[in-house]
């Protein structure tokens, strides 16, 4: 049986990173694009990970950033995943092959043909995003999941996911799903009782 991972992004505090593992998250997502409104500076990154348990996968989310920014962050912030979320090229994701992080591709989806670009990218997984012109991710929105298919890669499926339709995700079969507005009060910040809703919405298909 698939166990769908699931990743809970946008972490800015020690609390919610707690509540997250300890409610069943696999995966902690940190933000380190400066125009986010969840962005986090590494420092603090740090501070809140080095407090965590070690089973627990750290993301590390970077847009347009240059392999050298990336690689400070990640040996600061001991980063498990390097998730490039900007407009990142192929070559440009194949350079972290011999780095000892793994890699996730974030695409942002409008029609059929944008999930197709996720053969071209050599990384340990793809994330489908719903595609805005204006913002990376972090938009509430959705996008049709219909379009998703089978795909040779792992995948996470985001965009506007939360308690209500976080079941229907996993049902699509994909690797992971990534939460971040759906179970916020504001930006940056988690409602632990939409974080409960979703785990307890969700726990008959994660187990």
């Amino acid at each position: 049986m698939l166990v769908t991972k699931v990743k809970i992004c946008g972490i800015t505090n020690h609390q919610d990173a707690v509540a997250a593992i300890d409610m069943g998250a696999d995966l902690l997502g940190f933000n380190f694009y400066l125009k986010s409104p969840r962005y986090l500076v590494p420092e603090k990154a740090a501070e809140i990970v080095n407090k965590l348990p070690g089973f627990i996968d750290i993301v590390g989310v970077f847009v347009n950033s240059s392999v050298e920014q990336i690689h400070e962050i990640t040996e600061l912030c001991q980063l498990d995943w390097v998730q490039l979320h900007g407009d990142e090229d192929p070559a440009f994701c194949r350079s972290f092959l011999s780095h000892d992080v793994k890699t996730m591709k974030a695409i942002r989806v409008k029609k059929p043909a944008d999930i197709e670009k996720a053969d071209s990218f050599f990384t340990d997984a793809v994330l489908l995003d719903a595609f805005d012109p204006k913002r990376y991710g972090g938009t509430g929105v959705t996008f049709d999941w219909n379009i998703v298919g089978h795909m040779n890669k792992r995948v996470f499926l985001a965009g506007g996911i939360h308690p209500g339709n976080a079941a229907s995700a996993i049902k699509l079969g994909v690797y992971g799903i990534d939460v971040c507005s759906g179970i916020e009060a504001e930006p940056g910040k988690k409602d632990h009782k939409k974080m409960k809703e979703l785990f307890t919405n969700i726990k008959h298909l994660i187990g």
